[in-house]
């Protein structure tokens, strides 16, 4: 794929180039908790801008119904963004009407412009490849170049993602050129001991992933509610933990194919049980108690691996010349049950080897957590598109920038 550095050196002043960002960020109110999205697309906007290209930015925001909602307005976004350019960005109030056509208008060089919420045009999500074709027609008429850097959309076959670039000269920008040459590193010539930390709620969506991994990685660590499954596969008791009956039978074949593979499994062998889940606005005490991984009782449920457990990842993290993190080990959010995140974070730090946090969840809770991000090798913006990308997916976005 060409990159934008060849894009600049091609020359873009005066020309509209329309970038494909991921401002998806999380909102409290109209309040960004996070920018770290925004923050990413940076280097492609700027560059842009140094060159003097109108530049017309685009995202999506949340899940609306293919209709204007308030609650998921770029605004805020669009306002973060020129606090962070220290200059002024206009913002549309639409997607492809009468405000994004005259604020596109209104660009002069170098000058940069937020487009409303993508998805409140159905047109950008829809499953009808002509509907979709449709909106993309009409977003191309507001660029003259395309530059996609909203790796954490790449995986979905969006408008905007997929059928637009195919409308326009197309270049990959900054973000998206960094997340593919690190996500080659963790399945191309991988350097060893090679190992994988997986956690969030739900093991259904990390079992592609880990059907990839038995046959990669050296090591893989289990934690957060998606461990709760893979402990009662063990034929443990959870107690009232997360957990995902139907996906029984496969977790017990996994564990079965580690074994035989040669892949070390590692569960955790101690776990931070309370009768419910904790209020996380309040965030009042909890009083949580620590218990054997195979003993949680019947009426309380698991929330976070342990401290014994949290020295053992530890320690298995120490010698590794790679690791992908991806998913929290329990409630981070909460600090009664932020221990176990922090003590896999920690170790990433501490370790010598290429480390990759890997989106989501896990990049926010390096960041509520306080740990410096310049001290991981890499945190990724897109969660699922990395894991698509480890399955060994096709990205719909990613493959629409090949030449």
């Amino acid at each position: 794929m060409k990159t934008i550095d060849e894009l600049l050196a091609e020359g873009v002043s005066g020309k509209r180039v329309f970038v494909r960002a991921d401002l998806n960020v999380p909102l409290d109110g109209g309040t960004i908790t996070d920018d770290g999205r925004i923050r990413a697309v940076l280097p492609t906007v700027k560059a842009l801008v140094d060159a003097g290209a109108k530049v017309v930015v685009a995202s999506h925001l949340g899940r609306p119904k293919g209709a204007p909602d308030p609650a998921f307005s770029l605004a805020p976004a669009a306002s973060r963004l020129g606090e962070l350019l220290d200059g002024p960005v206009a913002f549309a109030s639409d997607t492809v009407g009468e405000s994004a056509e005259a604020t596109v208008a209104g660009l002069a060089d170098g000058q940069v412009a937020v487009l409303e919420n993508l998805r409140f045009n159905a047109g950008e999500t829809s499953k009808d490849d002509a509907e979709r074709g449709a909106f993309a027609d009409e977003l191309a008429a507001l660029a003259d170049v395309y530059v996609g850097d909203g790796f954490g959309a790449v995986h979905r076959k969006h408008a905007s993602v997929y059928d637009l670039p195919a409308r326009l000269p197309h270049y990959a920008g900054y973000l998206i050129a960094t997340e593919v040459g690190v996500l080659k590193k963790l399945t191309e010539d991988v350097q060893r001991p090679y190992v994988v930390a997986l956690g969030g709620a739900k093991v259904s969506d990390k079992l592609a992933v880990i059907d990839q991994l038995l046959g990669k990685a050296d090591r893989l660590l289990i934690g957060g509610g998606m461990a709760y499954t893979f402990l009662k596969a063990k034929g443990y008791e959870i107690g009232i933990s997360l957990l995902q009956e139907d996906q029984v039978p496969a977790v017990k074949e996994y564990i079965e194919r580690a074994e035989k593979s040669g892949v070390e499994l590692v569960l955790p062998v101690d776990v931070l049980v309370s009768t419910e889940f904790p209020d996380l606005k309040a965030k009042a005490p909890t009083h949580p108690t620590t218990v054997a991984a195979d003993a949680v009782p019947a009426d309380q449920m698991g929330l976070d691996i342990g401290p014994q457990t949290g020295t053992l990842y530890a320690s298995k993290l120490a010698d590794a010349a790679t690791v992908f993190w991806n998913g929290p080990m329990g409630v981070f959010e909460h600090p009664d049950y932020a221990e176990g995140t922090r003590a896999v974070a920690q170790a990433l730090v501490d370790s010598k080897g290429f480390s990759v946090v890997g989106g989501g969840d896990s990049a926010a809770a390096v960041r509520t957590l306080g740990f410096d991000e310049n001290a991981f090798g890499h945190i990724s913006t897109g969660g699922g598109a990395s894991l698509e990308y480890l399955e060994g997916k096709t990205l719909p976005g990613l493959a629409a920038l090949e030449d």
